[in-house]
């Protein structure tokens, strides 16, 4: 079955785009929310403060009303001079508890005995507006005419009123977000330019050449990345060169043997005496188990490769030693040398991987033993200093005692693979020759 193509990826400027469209829409909707209630508000004092202008003068002293009948035709409920900012008002003035005007018709909807100020009734519940606000004031005690006034209008008119201020205040923005938009895609665009010439530099780079971006950034946050992605290049650099190092090494261990394995044959297929026929077979013998070596050993790196990203364990390093030990003990006995560990009685931990450790001293002791001539001691040394820095050492006195050492140091490999397990778990390596005085000694060590 074709797999399905991938989708092409998207556009960071778009995204962002988007989600600045999105949070000045929230942005909007909120001012649009905010400014009606505040409409509301403004409404309400706006009325309130209407009312008590009305009902103000008809209170005073002077005020001369027009007594009409209470019987007489109310005036019509819908002015066509009512606006929103001036909106319709019924007027109820009584003197000496008599209803002396009523503008239309509402006073016998109203409670009695309504307490001075301002009120919210609902008077019809069967009329849609229902609703009223009312300001009741008398006139003052000293007056010659007790009189009382109520200046109502409907609630209706308040709701739009606080619309109508609402929409003012929104009304431009909403004009403007088209043009906002606009500008603030011109400039995510503006704005992504310098990582679009940061890419592009990325792009042209030759790592081959061990080439870096340049560390001056116009924007720290450039600079940040610049600085991770040039680190990650001289890492890259690093592993590199290592695997040329060790690619080389293996060239050079690999081609010994194996020419001298042809070479061994060529010699075994001319033979005509039984026994330098026999004495050519077993060389071959020998150079095929070296090459094998070989290739354990590259497989080790393999593996070493495989267990970089797994997490820590605590190691006891005394119990990987004799481990190692009890396993190479066949190969010393065939190989007529010694073996010997000096580890405390306790376990001396350290952090890092269980099997990378052990890969490295088996490599160490491997090499020990199969670099080095018949009778020499292979010693594996574990310390812990009291401030808890913990060492593991191989060390070996082939140079000495008076044996020679292997005419074929032939540790190429062995040691590259060492080195890198040890730098991938921040364990360092030191490695001091053997001389006649000295024995010949790789040790490796823990930060305490």
């Amino acid at each position: 079955m074709k797999p399905l193509p991938s989708p092409s990826p998207r556009l960071l400027r778009r995204y962002l785009w988007t989600w600045a469209l999105l949070t000045l829409a929230i942005v909007w909707l909120a001012l649009a929310a905010v400014a009606y209630y505040t409409g509301l508000d403004e409404a309400d004092e706006i009325l309130d403060g209407h009312l008590v202008s009305v009902a103000e003068p008809l209170l005073h002293p002077a005020a001369r009303l027009l007594k009409a009948p209470p019987q007489s035709a109310p005036l019509p409920m819908r002015s066509p001079y009512a606006t929103v900012y001036a909106p319709e008002l019924r007027l109820v003035v009584w003197e000496d508890e008599r209803v002396v005007w009523d503008t239309h018709g509402i006073a016998a909807l109203l409670p009695a005995n309504l307490a001075q100020g301002h009120h919210t009734l609902v008077l019809d519940p069967s009329r849609p507006a229902s609703t009223w606000r009312v300001f009741v004031a008398d006139a003052p005690a000293d007056a010659t005419t007790a009189r009382r006034v109520a200046v109502l209008t409907e609630m209706g008119w308040r709701q739009h009123l606080g619309t109508d201020l609402a929409e003012d205040i929104v009304r431009p923005s909403l004009v403007l977000l088209p043009l906002v938009a606009l500008l603030m895609a011109w400039a995510i665009r503006r704005g992504l330019l310098p990582l679009e010439r940061l890419s592009d530099q990325i792009a042209a780079l030759d790592l081959d050449a061990g080439q870096t971006l340049p560390e001056q950034q116009p924007f720290r946050e450039l600079a940040y990345a610049v600085d991770a992605i040039n680190t990650l290049v001289q890492r890259q650099q690093l592993q590199l060169q290592r695997e040329r190092r060790f690619t080389s090494d293996v060239a050079h261990e690999l081609r010994t043997p194996l020419t001298a394995m042809l070479l061994q044959a060529r010699r075994a297929r001319e033979a005509d005496n039984p026994a330098d026929r026999a004495q050519a077979l077993q060389t071959i013998e020998q150079d095929a188990l070296r090459a094998g070596h070989i290739l354990g050993q590259l497989l080790d790196l393999a593996r070493a490769q495989s267990l970089e990203a797994l997490a820590t364990e605590t190691v006891d390093l005394c119990a990987v030693a004799q481990r190692v030990l009890a396993d190479h003990a066949p190969l010393a006995y065939e190989r007529h040398q010694e073996l010997a560990l000096d580890a405390p009685s306790r376990p001396v931990q350290v952090q890092g991987h269980a099997t990378m450790v052990e890969l490295i001293l088996r490599n160490l002791v491997d090499n020990a033993l199969r670099h080095t001539p018949p009778g020499t001691l292979v010693e594996v040394r574990v310390t812990q200093t009291p401030h808890g820095r913990c060492s593991l050492s191989v060390s070996d006195n082939g140079a000495r005692d008076g044996a020679h050492a292997s005419a074929n140091p032939g540790m190429g490999v062995g040691l590259n693979l060492v080195q890198r397990m040890a730098d991938a778990q921040g364990i360092a390596l030191e490695h001091t020759p053997g001389t006649p005085a000295t024995n010949h000694r790789f040790t490796l060590s823990w930060a305490g």
